[in-house]
């Protein structure tokens, strides 16, 4: 059932990957840049610092997705027993980890002009932190835990924790009164953003969804790398 996961007959494919999406991600990025910095308006509030939500909130987007699907590995790995599964996981976290740094560094240096300071103990600020760490947990307990069963228990058992942040994350300017303004990009209904933000946004988003892949594909190497040297016993 498993075996398209197999990580030998991936890394035939990943192995050559990274330069073709690093160059596609050279020239969406530079699209991206070009459409948010120039073609995209001001906002009539934030003037020109609302560009800095090009960056800021597509990295807060990927980093949540990340954080799921590194959980959706992780539980079906230990399900069904999927030591291969665990390798996907480990791979993606150090990408979702970069980008919620970007996500919190960028919404900080966002704030300073909007809500004239650096830190808010916002709700949301406040469970992007959260999840921070948890990403941080995660990777620690891959250094130094040497048992394998034991890191594959701990690091599915921190993802389970972790992932109750993510609706806290999504819904917390709705359940309570925070800083943040409610959601501009509503799937089931209409968006208030504009096209000409909406557009620049999503190539953006494109963008960093191949830097995420980027990193992706340099650490599942380099962990396929370890596993032919050392064998499949060390994850």
């Amino acid at each position: 059932m498993m075996k398209i996961f197999e990580p030998n007959k991936i890394f035939l494919f990943t192995s050559k990957a990274p330069k073709y999406v690093m160059f596609l991600f050279v020239i969406v990025l530079s699209i991206g840049l070009i459409e948010a910095l120039i073609f995209s308006p001001e906002d009539y509030k934030q003037s020109h610092s609302v560009r800095i939500m090009y960056v800021h909130v597509p990295a807060a987007w990927i980093s949540l997705g990340i954080f799921s699907s590194i959980t959706l590995l992780s539980i079906s790995g230990f399900i069904f027993r999927n030591k291969y599964l665990f390798i996907f996981a480990k791979s993606l976290a150090p990408s979702g980890l970069v980008l919620n740094i970007i996500a919190l560094v960028t919404g900080s240096i966002w704030g300073r002009p909007t809500w004239g300071t650096w830190w808010a103990w916002d709700a949301r600020i406040t469970s992007m932190l959260i999840l921070a760490l948890f990403y941080l947990m995660y990777l620690v307990a891959w250094r130094i835990y040497e048992d394998k069963d034991k890191v594959l228990k701990i690091t599915t058992f921190i993802t389970i924790l972790g992932i109750v942040n993510i609706p806290i994350i999504k819904y917390s300017v709705d359940w309570w009164n925070t800083l943040h303004q409610p959601a501009s990009i509503n799937i089931l209904s209409k968006s208030s953003i504009h096209s000409s933000m909406m557009f620049p946004l999503m190539i953006m988003t494109a963008a960093f969804t191949l830097f995420s892949l980027l990193i992706f594909l340099m650490k599942y190497n380099t962990e396929m790398i370890k596993i032919k040297n050392k064998g499949l016993d060390r994850l």
